[in-house]
């Protein structure tokens, strides 16, 4: 797991700017850094050395020293490659996998990437061609961002890396839809993200975009038999938790409570020879506390178990977190996710993440939303007016906060309508908010996504517009950013061709059936883990934020969000978002999600535009 930063131009490369560029991503690789600079091309590495210890450090070329790589991320079929690049004639001096790399873009040319199985950004500079080739990984787990401007282009892991410009108001507008900004925009008008499973590349002063790999359904498998798909399940689980296990370090477990995690837990127990190390985060609250289902999986397995129960003072931390992200990002998660990281870089340098299942096996509440409305939308409307007098809890997912969802949205078309379940800000709140007449529209990423699986089952392609929107955009996001933090490298074993594959093959009816979610991974998993595991209730990683906003947290943000602080920075209506505070505190609505959005968008702005900041100290954090 690494940082990586570089610049292509027509015009020789400054060292010092590339070095200043790769010290912004220290976080990111603090245990060693280098850098290769030639006529028109710097490329430059911050290491974080979990492969090959004294042997992999970047950037690394082929043997005549005509293509030079540097990679962010692991490849887990690298052992596997190298033996196939070694029969055709390639010479290796590293045993690390990334100098399996550039032997294998001059064996494939930019095809390579479909050979890999891992997560990774890798640039690739070809001498000869004056080709610069940037990659990122079919799923999106790993950051790629890139500026082209001046003549040259700029690319790195981080938004930090790179120069700024003017904000985007179009990626403003997504924010505020959707708690985080969707590629390929960024917050900032210049800089764009790589896409998902996407090859970039720069050649004589010009850049050609391309995909070549895009995880999607396909037929489904129909009139098999249900136990042979279990153990089938079961067996490509434990194919990719091995592969994933694959390190020179120790390797642990963040373990939420629920049937994904609590799988990889208990899987990689079984594969590893030593006790695995696990690590939760807890809440007073107990609508939101998992840890229960932690401990008994830890018990179960005998697992070196850590865990941290969060108060409301937690928030507190929001400036350290608007740090530590490079745009704006909303997901409340993001905090836990943060803070666990914090925990388990205290005792390893690798963590597996249960990042994934929920999209590819069926385990949201929208899913059930979804084909509940396909049914009894209708009535909807009707149920509205009595519907929206229902007070307002700060449970989590409370009935009240899902039955004013469910009919506000169950009358709009398909997509809209899952969209509807989560959008944060509505368009017209977004209109009170900003004053914008004729925004942008934030989904349009998804329609396109959607439109592409026409013909497959509804809840399938909607399964899907998830996979390539949400869980890039929002949860690989939080979990690179918040683990990366602490210089801890997380995996994402259910983001594995090896597991995605055989659930993009599923019918829906194996995913949800009524009010049951993620069915078939359910029974698969079953015999590894605790019944209050399988059959509990799931909560997710979401934050008490209603509850603290009307308490502890409330005057943190009245003077987070002071007219004075939102008329200079100037994005939002002082006296729409006081309202929204108002609101909120007197119970009338759940408006946590809006009022986290807007306290998280300050801070970042704070720190990275005005320079001001308000970080508190990280050390003790977890005192």
């Amino acid at each position: 797991m690494c940082g990586i930063c570089g610049i292509a131009s027509e015009t020789p490369v400054d060292r010092e700017r590339l070095d200043a560029m790769a010290r912004t991503l220290i976080h990111r690789g603090p245990d060693a850094g280098g850098a290769f600079v030639a006529d028109g091309i710097g490329l430059a590495s911050r290491r974080l050395a979990i492969i090959d210890l004294t042997g992999g450090d970047q950037p690394i070329a082929n043997e005549d020293g005509t293509c030079t790589v540097v990679q962010n991320g692991e490849i887990y079929n690298y052992a596997e490659l190298r033996r196939e690049l070694e029969r055709a004639g390639h010479r290796f001096r590293t045993s690390s996998d990334t100098e399996t790399l550039v032997h294998a873009y001059e064996q494939w040319g930019t095809s390579f990437a479909e050979r890999l199985r891992g997560m990774f950004a890798i640039a690739i500079w070809d001498a000869p061609k004056r080709r610069l080739v940037l990659v990122r990984d079919r799923f999106g787990i790993k950051p790629l961002a890139y500026r082209i401007a001046g003549g040259e282009l700029a690319f790195a892991s981080e938004l930090d890396a790179l120069p700024k410009g003017e904000l985007d108001l179009d990626a403003l507008e997504a924010y505020l839809a959707l708690n985080c900004v969707p590629a390929p925009l960024t917050i900032y008008r210049e800089i764009r993200k790589l896409p998902a499973g996407h090859v970039l590349v720069w050649e004589d002063g010009r850049a050609s975009l391309s995909r070549y790999a895009r995880p999607a359904p396909v037929e489904p498998r129909h009139g098999e038999d249900e136990a042979e798909l279990l153990e089938e399940c079961r067996a490509r689980l434990r194919d990719s938790v091995r592969a994933h296990l694959v390190a020179d370090v120790p390797v642990g477990v963040l373990l939420s409570g629920g049937v994904d995690s609590g799988a990889l837990a208990a899987l990689a127990a079984q594969e590893s020879s030593a006790p695995v190390r696990t690590f939760s985060i807890g809440f007073a609250e107990a609508s939101f506390d998992e840890l229960a289902g932690a401990r008994a999986v830890s018990e179960r397995y005998g697992t070196e178990h850590r865990e941290l129960v969060l108060k409301p003072d937690a928030a507190l931390l929001l400036p350290a977190l608007a740090e530590a992200f490079d745009e704006p990002f909303a997901d409340s998660s993001a905090l836990p996710t943060y803070l666990v990281s914090q925990l388990a870089a205290e005792d390893v340098k690798v963590a597996l993440s249960g990042e994934g299942g929920d999209e590819l096996f069926g385990g949201y509440y929208t899913y059930v939303a979804d084909l509940l409305a396909q049914r009894a939308g209708g009535l909807a409307g009707a149920a509205r007016p009595l519907v929206e007098l229902l007070p307002s809890s700060s449970r989590k997912a409370s009935f009240d906060f899902k039955a004013k969802r469910f009919v506000r949205a169950a009358h709009l078309p398909p997509l809209e309508r899952h969209h509807g379940w989560k959008e944060i800000f509505s368009a017209d709140a977004r209109a009170e908010l900003t004053g914008r007449v004729h925004p942008s529209d934030p989904i349009a990423g998804m329609r396109d996504r959607f439109a592409e699986t026409e013909g497959h089952e509804l809840l399938t392609r909607l399964q899907d517009v998830d996979l390539g929107t949400y869980l890039v955009d929002d949860l690989l996001t939080k979990n690179d950013r918040a683990s990366m933090a602490w210089s801890l490298e997380t995996r994402v074993p259910f983001m594995d061709t090896a597991i995605s594959n055989f659930a993009l093959s599923l019918p829906s009816r194996h995913k949800v059936r009524g009010f049951e979610k993620k069915r078939l991974l359910r029974r698969a998993v079953a015999p590894l883990l605790p019944e209050q595991v399988v059959n509990g209730r799931k909560r997710g990683f979401s934050i008490p934020a209603a509850a603290w906003l009307r308490g502890a947290l409330e005057p943190f943000a009245r003077e987070t969000l002071s007219a004075e602080t939102v008329r200079r920075q100037g994005y939002f209506r002082p006296e729409a978002v006081t309202g929204l505070l108002e609101r909120h505190v007197a119970g009338r609505e759940d408006l946590s999600r809006q009022l986290w959005g807007l306290l998280v968008f300050t801070l970042w702005y704070e720190h990275h535009v005005e320079g001001a900041g308000r970080g508190v100290g990280l050390a003790g954090s977890l005192a």
